[in-house]
């Protein structure tokens, strides 16, 4: 039995973000099956369900080890799961954390994953005290770089064949947001999201 995790919900205008629960499972296969969501991902694509539950055990086993935070990105008006926004690879040590990020393909271009992220980089520097924030994308997704670069991250650096997918070899590009690029560049305090304790219930950026 999957059992729930305690997750803080960030809540945007449109969207959640929550902790993922067995009931999202179904969403989880849709989203994660689909070929054109999974072309820049760092695994093939889901063929079974059994791939969204094993995803499903990934993201709660990380959450109890502190190794792993996932929150499921899901529409306000009526709570279905549409994405989801991943920290990972946490260094409490130094203070950071890299990103990931999917989202399903008919929300894709609505800004659903831009709200998303501004409230995890929020808690994520305001509530967790990262100091710096790290992506890992393909050279070739063209909208997962355009949004990054929207929200400040910085291009840092290339690197040769970081990837081994299914048998292709793939490339990466770097990118950086520090905390105090994000605070200077808001220009107001980071509270533009609401917190709230629920016990409802890497990868790389698409």
């Amino acid at each position: 039995m999957i059992t729930a995790n305690s997750l803080p919900t960030l809540v945007g205008a449109r969207v959640l973000l929550r902790g993922l629960t067995e009931e999202d499972v179904p969403s989880l296969f849709e989203i994660f099956s689909n070929p054109e969501v999974m072309r820049y991902w760092s695994r093939p694509p889901f063929t079974a369900k059994a791939d969204a539950v094993a995803y499903l055990e990934e993201a709660l086993r990380g959450f109890e080890s502190k190794t792993l935070f996932q929150w499921g990105v899901a529409r306000r008006g009526d709570n279905s799961l549409i994405g989801t926004c991943t920290l990972w690879h946490l260094d409490p040590q130094n203070r950071r954390a890299e990103i990931g990020f999917v989202l399903g393909r008919e929300h894709w271009g609505h800004g659903f994953m831009t709200e998303g992220l501004i409230a995890l980089i929020d808690f994520s520097f305001a509530e967790l005290g990262l100091r710096r924030l790290e992506a890992d994308v393909d050279p070739e997704n063209a909208p997962s770089i355009a949004l990054l670069e929207r929200l400040g991250f910085e291009y840092e650096g290339f690197m040769r064949e970081r990837w081994l997918v299914a048998g292709e070899v793939y490339d990466s590009l770097f990118y950086g947001l520090l905390e105090r690029e994000w605070r200077d560049t808001q220009g107001k305090p980071m509270t533009r999201y609401r917190m709230r304790d629920t016990q409802s219930s890497e990868r790389r950026s698409e």
